[in-house]
C-alpha cells in the first residue's frame, strides 16, 4: 500500500454498493409499484412487512372502493337521474335495461376495430351468458339500436351492427359520460389527468388478464 492510501472504512464500502435513497421509490408507493411494470407473473404487491405491507393492503382497499364506487355511478340509472336534475330528457329508450347499452359499447368497439360481433361473442365481451346477450341482442334490434348484418366470408355468422338511431343514442350517451369526466376534473392539472388516463387504462387491462374478462370490471 502506498503511503497516500488510505484504507476505506467497512461502511463506506458498503455505503458505496448501496442504490442512492434518492433513485429508489418511497416504500408503499404508487411510484414502486408503477415501476415494477414488466415483471414476470406479477399480480399481487410483494409480499412485505411493517409499514409497506399496511401501505400496500390501504392502497388495494383504496382501488377496490374506487371500482365499485365507479360501477354503481356510471351505471346508466344514475346517469339517467343526473341528467334528470339537469333537465334534460331521458330519451324514447329510458325504459331498455342498462346491459342492452352496454351491448351497444361492445358493438361499438368491436365496429372500431373493424369488425362486428356475434350474440356468442357478445355474451363473452359482456360476462353473461348466451341467453342472457340473446335476449339483450333482441330488445337493441326490436328498439331500432341494432341491426343483423350477413357476413360475406361466413355464412354462418350474422354480426351485430350498430344502426343509425344506434349510433345516434350511443354517441349521446358517451358524450354525457364524458362531460361528467371533464367535469369531474376540471381543477386537475393536465399532467394529473393522463396520469389517471395511463393508470386506469394499465389497470384495467391488467384486471383483465386475470379476470378473463378483457378489461372489464363487473
Amino acid at each position: 500500500m502506498h503511503g497516500g492510501d488510505v484504507a476505506r472504512k467497512p461502511e463506506e464500502g458498503a455505503a458505496a454498493s448501496r442504490e442512492p435513497a434518492e433513485l429508489a421509490p418511497p416504500a408503499g408507493s404508487f411510484g414502486a409499484a408503477d415501476g415494477a411494470r414488466g415483471r414476470a407473473g406479477a399480480v399481487a404487491p410483494r409480499a412485505a412487512g411493517g409499514a409497506e405491507a399496511r401501505d400496500a393492503a390501504e392502497a388495494i382497499e383504496a382501488i377496490e372502493a374506487a371500482v365499485l364506487a365507479l360501477r354503481r355511478s356510471g351505471r346508466r340509472g344514475a346517469l339517467a337521474r343526473l341528467s334528470a336534475r339537469r333537465g334534460r330528457r331521458a330519451g324514447a329508450h329510458a325504459a331498455l335495461p342498462d346491459a342492452v347499452f352496454e351491448l351497444l359499447d361492445a358493438v361499438a368497439a368491436a365496429g372500431e376495430r373493424g369488425g362486428g360481433l356475434t350474440v356468442t361473442e357478445a355474451a363473452a365481451a359482456l360476462g353473461v351468458d348466451q341467453p342472457r346477450s340473446s335476449r339483450l341482442a333482441a330488445q337493441a334490434l326490436a328498439a331500432g339500436l341494432l341491426r343483423r348484418e350477413a357476413d360475406q366470408r361466413d355464412g354462418r355468422r350474422s354480426p351485430l351492427r350498430l344502426t343509425a338511431e344506434g349510433r345516434e343514442v350511443l354517441g349521446r350517451i358517451r358524450e354525457f359520460r364524458r362531460g361528467i369526466v371533464a367535469e369531474a376534473t376540471a381543477g386537475w392539472a393536465a399532467e394529473d389527468r393522463a396520469t389517471l388516463a395511463r393508470l386506469l387504462t394499465r389497470f384495467l387491462r391488467d384486471f383483465g388478464a386475470v379476470t378473463g374478462r378483457g378489461g372489464e370490471v363487473d
